[in-house]
């Protein structure tokens, strides 16, 4: 049997040509030609000019978006992989910026980097990729860069409080006695005492941010409850009978025992997850257009419901340049049901399509081949939308969320590995998400245009 000869010292004859190390079609290539289309004048006006010569944006944004891709998103991996990877390596054009380097753009760099996935966004329509007319939204969540473990809940941290101020005490009392063979050896009360303060100091500046959200909770609360409590009073010098069920009950002020922060990231929240428990992170907002299955519209939220968060998608949305076009219809799942919600979408010119409550899992085969019937007259939005929903027409528009953006999170999180922010605090992660999605439409544009 004979093999190939395996032979590593022969050196070139002629100088290699880094175009000869990628296949033509390929994602870097295609990464490095997208964004060399682009505008960078924001970010090259932002160099001063002075000391050594800096890498050119392009070059680092190019690092970046392909990283995020391919699943690399730390910048020590990157610097790493423009030494071990021919992408990386090509990308760079054979430089090797630092991981500090990487960073530092990044971070400096993340309100940019919104306009160029604007940017990405006009490119795909002028290819014939983009059409906007139907947009799926969901949400999904992402650990924040900071353990839940770390968390500290109002409870606890008063227990805490109550110990370290008694222990103080006891070693203030310890100073003052006259007899110094208590001390055990090697002890400095002083010491022990500064270290306790400053414990002290830690916890009553975390009481104090819990004790701020808590205030800020009971006065969205409380509008809540004065919005429910008016329209019962109003319903009941309409009919001028009582409204059946059990009043509202008055929100309750100050935080709970329960309630608690971060140490490490005190902007990031405990949010359920889907399959049960619990995680500390954000919720990531997409979204996506039904047909090429891009990202239209981003945001991040602490919340952890998801019916707040259909009047920001929807200014996210009107924020886009109008040459891409006017969404039609907003398609979204029950989590996402509400009257104002409704309201919002016909408020801004969308027909919204949002389940207004969970379907069985086997129907009768008789609905889908059916029509409703008649919408009644005088029937309000929220009416009408259910209405649409019973449709064949409706069923057919709707039936295509499920394919359009749990796709999109599936690959981001299981084909890219995003599942963990690397940067800190609501702005940074916001910035990070952004470039998530970046990423996204890079890799399905590159998709589509194969």
């Amino acid at each position: 049997m004979s093999f190939r000869p395996i032979n590593r010292q022969t050196d070139y004859l002629f100088p290699p040509s880094m175009n000869d190390w990628l296949p033509e079609k390929h994602l870097a290539r295609f990464v490095v030609e997208t964004v060399e289309e682009l505008d960078l004048t924001q970010f090259v006006s932002a160099y001063r000019g002075t000391g050594s010569a800096s890498y050119h944006p392009a070059l680092l944004l190019s690092l970046l978006i392909y990283g995020y891709a391919t699943g690399v998103f730390a910048s020590r991996k990157i610097e790493r992989a423009t030494h071990d990877s021919v992408a990386f390596r090509y990308i760079a054009a054979d430089t090797h910026p630092d991981h500090d380097t990487l960073a530092t753009f990044r971070r400096r760099f993340l309100k940019e980097i919104e306009g160029i996935f604007v940017q990405v966004l006009l490119l795909a329509k002028e290819l014939g990729f983009l059409k906007l007319g139907t947009v799926a939204l969901d949400g999904t969540k992402v650990k924040a860069n900071a353990s839940r473990h770390s968390a500290l809940s109002y409870g606890h941290a008063t227990r805490l409080e109550e110990q370290l101020a008694g222990e103080v005490r006891e070693l203030l009392a310890l100073a003052e006695t006259a007899d110094r063979n208590a001390v055990p050896d090697g002890m400095s009360i002083p010491d022990e005492i500064a270290r306790r303060e400053a414990r002290l100091n830690a916890i009553r500046a975390a009481k104090g941010k819990i004790e701020a959200r808590a205030k800020e909770r009971f006065e969205q609360e409380q509008a809540e409850y004065q919005a429910k409590v008016d329209a019962r009073e109003a319903k009941a010098a309409q009919t001028g009978k009582k409204p059946g069920g059990k009043p509202p009950a008055p929100p309750q002020a100050g935080p709970s025992v329960q309630d608690q922060v971060n140490l490490t990231d005190e902007e990031s929240r405990i949010l359920p997850v889907s399959g049960g428990g619990f995680e500390q992170g954000y919720n990531a907002q997409a979204a996506v257009d039904a047909e090429s299955m891009l990202i239209a519209g981003r945001h991040l939220t602490q919340a952890a419901n998801d019916k707040e968060q259909v009047k920001p998608m929807l200014a996210e949305l009107g924020r886009l340049p109008q040459a891409l076009g006017q969404a039609g219809h907003l398609l979204a799942d029950t989590g996402y049901f509400s009257a104002g919600n409704v309201g919002a979408c016909i408020e801004a010119k969308i027909e919204p399509l949002i389940a207004a409550g969970r379907e069985p899992h086997h129907p009768s085969w008789k609905d889908r081949f059916t029509e409703p019937h008649a919408l009644p007259e005088g029937a309000d939005a929220v009416d009408a939308m259910k209405h649409r929903l019973k449709t064949r027409a409706g069923r057919a528009i709707y039936a295509a969320r499920k394919r359009t953006v749990e796709p999109v999170f599936g690959i981001i999180k299981s084909v890219m590995g995003f599942r963990q922010f690397l940067l800190r605090g609501l702005e940074k992660a916001s910035g990070e998400w952004n470039l998530v999605c970046l990423a996204w439409n890079m890799k399905r544009l590159f998709a589509l245009k194969a």
